[in-house]
This record gives C-alpha cells, sequence and structure tokens, in this order.
C-alpha cells in the first residue's frame, strides 16, 4: 500500500510509520520540517515537506491511506485541517482518511465523554483545547457519508513502548490486564497498520488497549 502520514514525526506518527515500513508498505512522510524527519527516518526515507494546511488533493490522491496524526499548538487547526481533508476527498472512492483522536472523545462504562472529567479536573489548562478540538471532529467525521474514514483513538496513558499484543474495542475506553487504561506506541500502531490492511471500521472509530 501505498501510506501518506501528516505528522509522521510526533509519537503516534512516527509508530505508524515504522510500523507500516516493517510490514512492507511505502511510506511518506509529510512534514513541516524535513531535516527531523530524515534524522529520524533515514536520508533514503519518501518525504513530503509541507504544512498541513497547504496540501491538497494533488498532494494526497494517489495514496491508499491518508494518516491525519497532525498536532498543533492551535487546537482549531485539528478540526480545520479534518474538515480540510474531507471536503478534498469528498466522493474520492480510492483514498481512505484515517484520523488520530485523543481518548477524550471516548466514553466511560457510564457513557459519559471521558472529556467531561478531563474539564473538570484540568479547566484552564493551555492544552484543554486540544482535547475538546478532536472531540468536535469526531462529532463532525460521523455526519460524513461520502467519504472514506476511518478514526483511532489510544487510552488515556499513551506510553511510548513495543508492539506485544493488544485489544480493540470501539467508542468505549478499555483497560489493560492490571485494570490500567494504557497502551503502548507500539500496540496502537500495530493496530492501525491491521486496520490499513484489512479494513474493518470504515466510517467508524476503534480504540486500542493492550492486553
Amino acid at each position: 500500500m501505498q501510506i501518506g502520514i501528516i505528522g509522521a514525526t510526533g509519537n503516534a506518527g512516527s509508530a505508524i510509520f515504522k510500523m507500516a515500513e516493517k510490514k512492507g508498505h511505502t511510506v511518506t512522510a509529510i512534514v513541516r520540517n524535513k531535516a527531523k524527519a530524515q534524522k529520524m527516518f533515514g536520508t533514503d526515507a519518501k518525504i513530503l515537506e509541507k504544512d498541513a494546511l497547504a496540501l491538497t488533493y494533488s498532494d494526497l490522491h494517489n495514496f491508499d491511506y491518508v494518516v491525519d496524526a497532525f498536532a498543533s499548538p492551535k487546537s482549531y487547526q485539528h478540526l480545520d485541517l479534518a474538515t480540510q481533508l474531507i471536503t478534498e476527498f469528498r466522493e474520492d472512492t480510492h483514498t481512505t482518511l484515517l484520523f488520530i483522536l485523543g481518548s477524550s472523545s471516548l466514553r466511560d462504562e457510564n457513557g459519559n465523554l471521558l472529556l467531561d472529567a478531563v474539564l473538570k479536573r484540568a479547566a484552564g489548562q493551555p492544552w484543554i483545547g486540544t482535547p475538546i478540538q478532536q472531540t468536535h471532529e469526531y462529532n463532525y467525521l460521523k455526519w460524513v457519508d461520502n467519504v472514506k474514514w476511518t478514526a483511532v483513538s489510544p487510552q488515556i496513558e499513551f506510553v511510548v513502548g513495543p508492539a506485544t499484543s493488544y485489544r480493540i474495542g470501539t467508542d468505549n475506553a478499555m483497560t489493560d490486564s492490571n485494570g490500567k487504561q494504557t497502551v503502548t506506541t507500539g500496540n496502537f500502531a500495530s493496530a492501525v497498520v491491521a486496520e490499513m490492511e484489512k479494513p474493518t471500521h470504515l466510517r467508524q472509530r476503534f480504540t486500542v488497549v493492550n492486553n
């Protein structure tokens, strides 16, 4: 497969890049800083150096999957990029857009958004806009029925670590065998690449937890 990863130098993006390459796919890092990507992935890596919000259909339409692992200190840009990508790919039947969404858009065992608890304990924190905007992003995606999209969320504890074994769910937070809401970057990337290789969540969101 041809896979493009927007934000490939972040924790999620880099793990997915490396896992997809390991599985034999052709992967392009779509980044603002080519030198940083080359340092991370090697000088032979396929790299498209361009600001995420300047990307166009012509840049992306040859990919089988475009992964949105974009991160920005301007939280509203997460939703801006999602709406831009959806607009560009309206009625395209080839490319699937895969959006990485934060865990705050998941629900607890009572059906309440995790975002509600996050807002209570972290109101006013400078980073709080990102989980808010990514929750809006998921709500927006659920209205889209003429673009091939999939969304995926980690658990609350998203930690750098190897691929071991994992379980997947849908919209509810999950716990591992130790009762913790944790997933490693390796397990997360394994689940994402497995979804791309054998899609089962078209126009749906899934979540990943360590076993």
